[in-house]
């Protein structure tokens, strides 16, 4: 007796896999649709052409891929009815292509068609035609409020609008994806709810476990990633609170308040991930929301990476944006001064102190402002008027106090600069650098004691701040005529800065002056080697009195 041995057909198995196939492709299909997630569309889109590449013969592939597609972009309506007539040439009583077809005429305006393939889907559908029953009663509708219409189609409005209702009991396919949604969303409700009342009351740990059981339990990942997120911020573990967001936006690239939360943590936590700050600020521009406030962030992160033409062009459009705000107006003329379009700048820093939002603020703006008449625009009278409107508006400012003492210093108006200075010491008695300034107009009109005074002063609040070490040194050498006095602050200002040429020579020269050429000369030749590379000094004049030594 002979046995036959049963093997599969290969058509067969082809078969069985596309079907297995395309359930796969329905499944993704159905988690896009609850979810709303980019990842989902994104499989079911890769699962439904892999069904088509598998069996071209499958109609539903065909149809169902044209909605997604069509969602994502990536073709027009038109695209999707062609995809449609496939399905239909394939099976012309397939009552779902015809619904999806009337669904994309209806998009495109077309709703003579669309009318014609719903009544094709109903007549194919049997008692399952609740759903295109209720289409053709909404394409009824259109063409009622269009005016266009007779007592016929309202007639049929309501005959298919209340048969269609009526029918939903038993359209298995729409109840079945209902029960779906509500049961999602009570697992989504339970969850949220859950972790935030162990929140309240602090119980982080239950919290945690609660939304990490909703991620698992639900299909909404990008909810409880951001839901563990905002709890690992609240903990102040900042690692983990980026991962979860990053970990919620690649699910939802549309969330924006995910992506405000990324770039609000990369900026603040982490500030040499620059460029990745700037990509979600760009990704935020896509949601045409708050565009001036996103441009001006942008701005001070190309500031960072010293990026000037964008920095200026980020402040340029938060400035268009919003043009009466001083703080946009301000940055921009600070993105012009590091640009060195100083005129510009100067046009912005005045725009910023007409607004005057804080008198505080607009004077720390006047100081900017003044710093440019002075330094780079040598307009001293516009530099004076502006410190001292400054200055009336916040007479507290030491800094502007000090900048205006400064100016004049420049001017050669050492009177003015005195009085300036030392009414910046009854502001702030305790600052150094006011007593290192007013020591050296003291020093320039030859009041020796009051400039020791000053120096030892600053000394007192600073012992590190080299310069009042160096200039009292001065003082007791070139003043007082006191050169071994001298010596100690020339060593403790080389001490605290082993690069300040300036000290070295001072400390030669006191070395001269007492009759110690040996260490005078080495002092001058260290001076002339650190010279080359700080160039505080004409060289000349350190070889001068280098060679001086020796004749």
């Amino acid at each position: 007796m002979t046995e036959q041995t049963l093997t599969p057909s290969p058509l067969l198995a082809s078969t069985t896999d596309s079907i297995g196939m395309l359930e796969k492709a329905r499944l993704a299909h159905e988690k896009y649709l609850i979810k709303q997630q980019d990842s989902d569309l994104e499989s079911a889109i890769e699962c439904y052409v892999d069904v088509i590449k598998s069996n071209p013969s499958l109609p539903e592939a065909y149809f169902r891929l044209a909605s997604l597609l069509l969602i994502k972009g990536q073709i027009s309506v038109d695209g999707a009815i062609e995809q449609c007539k496939t399905a239909l040439t394939l099976e012309p009583n397939n009552a779902n292509a015809h619904i999806y077809t009337g669904y994309f005429h209806c998009l495109n305006g077309d709703l003579q068609e669309a009318e014609k393939e719903f009544s094709l889907a109903i007549s194919n559908s049997g008692t399952n035609s609740a759903r295109p029953r209720l289409f053709l009663s909404k394409v009824l509708l259109n063409r009622i409020k269009s005016n266009h219409s007779s007592v016929k189609d309202v007639a049929k409005f309501l005959y298919y609008l209340l048969t269609g209702s009526m029918m939903i009991v038993w359209d298995c396919p729409s109840i079945k994806m209902f029960y779906k949604f509500l049961a999602n969303d009570f697992s989504i409700i339970s969850y949220k709810a859950l972790g935030g009342t162990f929140e309240k009351m602090k119980l982080f740990p239950s919290a945690l476990e609660a939304y990490t059981k909703g991620l698992e339990k639900t299909s909404q990942g990008n909810i409880f990633y951001q839901k563990l997120g905002d709890l690992s911020l609240e903990c102040n573990d900042i690692d983990s609170g980026l991962k979860y967001y990053e970990q919620a936006y690649e699910l939802d690239k549309n969330d924006r308040e995910v992506l405000i939360k990324l770039a609000t943590i990369n900026q603040t936590y982490y500030p040499d991930n620059v460029d990745i700050t700037i990509d979600y600020y760009n990704s935020l521009l896509e949601f045409g929301i708050d565009l001036e406030k996103i441009y001006y962030e942008l701005g001070h992160l190309y500031l960072k990476k010293q990026d000037k033409i964008n920095t200026v062009s980020a402040f340029k459009l938060a400035v268009d944006l919003c043009p009466e705000n001083p703080y946009y107006n301000n940055s921009l003329a600070y993105a012009y001064v590091k640009a060195e379009l100083y005129d510009d700048a100067i046009e912005y820093y005045q725009k910023a102190i007409k607004l005057n939002p804080d008198a505080e603020w607009t004077s720390i703006v006047c100081h900017a402002l003044g710093a440019i008449y002075a330094e780079i625009k040598e307009n001293y009278e516009a530099a004076e008027a502006t410190f001292n409107a400054g200055m009336v508006l916040n007479p507290n400012n030491v800094d502007i106090q000090l900048s205006l003492g400064d100016l004049y210093m420049s001017m050669n108006d050492i009177d003015r600069a005195i009085k300036t200075y030392c009414d910046a010491i009854a502001v702030d008695p305790l600052n150094f650098l006011t007593y290192a300034k007013t020591g050296l107009a003291l020093w320039e009109k030859d009041y020796l004691e009051e400039s020791v005074v000053s120096f030892h002063k600053s000394i007192e609040l600073n012992p590190d701040f080299e310069i009042s070490q160096n200039n009292l040194g001065v003082v007791y050498l070139d003043g007082y005529g006191d050169p071994k006095t001298s010596l100690e602050y020339f060593k403790n200002a080389i001490n605290i800065n082993p690069n300040y040429t300036l000290a070295y020579f001072n400390l030669a020269r006191a070395y001269q002056a007492i009759g110690d050429k040996a260490n005078a000369a080495e002092y001058y030749q260290m001076t002339i080697d650190l010279n080359k590379i700080t160039e505080e000094m004409p060289e000349e004049d350190i070889s001068k009195r280098l060679h001086e030594l020796f004749e």
